[in-house]
């Protein structure tokens, strides 16, 4: 059975890459396009890269009971959509936005009664498999988390310094000071230092890992990159743990979990880009540990995570629509 889709906001960066993903997965028929903004127009005059792939138009309606809905509306917008517009109770709806992923009080957001499950499938899969609606997580909430779960798992996390780099792409669409070609070009800079608004979804997955015995502290500085996507992190902090305990910690942790690897050599930004993959390698040096991930933004950070979620929400191999190569030079 073809699994019937409907994307709401369609026209920023993530847009186009779900609808990459998505006309190309082989149990999906998209039913609509949703834009005020372009509505009436072709996918491809917004998104040249479908061109030959699609011959689909953005429409400013959408049907109510198609089996699955993204959100791929800005942070905020989608609270008020959904406040707005009701769904199907058999729809299920998978949130791109951060408006549903923070528990208030420990209890998860809900619409129309029903709690958002947050979406990150290493954490998460058996919830996710049995969930309605899901708030996909945030792309450096993605890369930090996937560094730091093991050691929460196992009880020894402890204080954390993370720096991490994104690409332009990060920014969104929207043009900004920071992100046309002028101002990113031969350059870099720190920005949201130890404030960044994903470091609450890492605290919230780390305490749940944790048994919600401790609040773990993650000192988190992002930077602002000279590349368009993909992220790298590096986190360090103390350990006892030999490297080959730990390396054996995350090997075992992501066993059943095919796109977060766990390398043994130096890992970089060119194997993840393109794909829904996250690489992982470990580094120590005395007590001190360096655990390094890399993700695509745009794609384990934000569409490629979004589908991963519906294929494990309708029982489909997570891997479907998602074997991508990256583009490695």
């Amino acid at each position: 059975m073809m699994i019937k889709v409907g994307v709401i906001g369609s026209a920023g960066y993530t847009g186009g890459e779900l609808l990459r993903l998505l006309v190309h997965h082989p149990d999906v028929k998209i039913d609509y396009v949703h834009s005020k903004s372009q509505e009436g127009k072709s996918i491809i005059s917004v998104h040249s890269d479908l061109i030959g792939d699609t011959d689909i138009k953005f429409t400013g309606d959408f049907n109510k009971t198609v089996d699955v809905v993204f959100l791929c509306v800005g942070h905020g917008e989608a609270k008020a959509f959904l406040a707005e517009h009701s769904f199907d109770k058999n729809t299920k709806i998978i949130d791109l936005s951060q408006d549903y992923r923070l528990k208030v009080n420990g209890n998860a957001p809900t619409y129309q009664g029903v709690p958002f499950v947050y979406g990150l499938p290493e954490l998460n899969k058996d919830e996710i498999s049995k969930a309605q609606y899901i708030a996909n997580p945030g792309c450096f909430a993605t890369a930090i988390q996937l560094a730091l779960l093991p050691l929460a798992k196992a009880g020894i996390l402890n204080k954390v310094y993370t720096t991490g780099i994104t690409g332009s792409t990060g920014a969104g669409q929207s043009l900004q000071s920071s992100s046309h070609f002028s101002w990113r070009a031969n350059n870099i800079q720190a920005y949201k230092t130890l404030t960044h608004q994903h470091i609450a979804e890492v605290v919230q997955s780390l305490q749940q890992e944790l048994g919600g015995e401790k609040q773990p502290k993650i000192n988190f500085i992002p930077w602002r990159g000279d590349f368009t996507r993909g992220i790298f992190v590096s986190q360090q902090l103390e350990s006892d743990l030999s490297l080959e305990e730990l390396t054996n910690m995350y090997e075992v942790y992501y066993k059943e979990h095919p796109f977060t690897i766990v390398s043994k050599s130096p890992i970089h930004l060119k194997q993840v880009v393109n794909t829904n993959k996250c690489a992982i390698q470990i580094e120590k040096v005395g007590n001190e540990v360096a655990i390094h991930s890399a993700i695509d933004n745009l794609l384990k950070g934000a569409s490629g995570q979004a589908l991963q979620n519906m294929n494990i929400m309708f029982g489909l191999d997570e891997r479907t629509g998602l074997q991508l190569k990256a583009s490695n030079f």
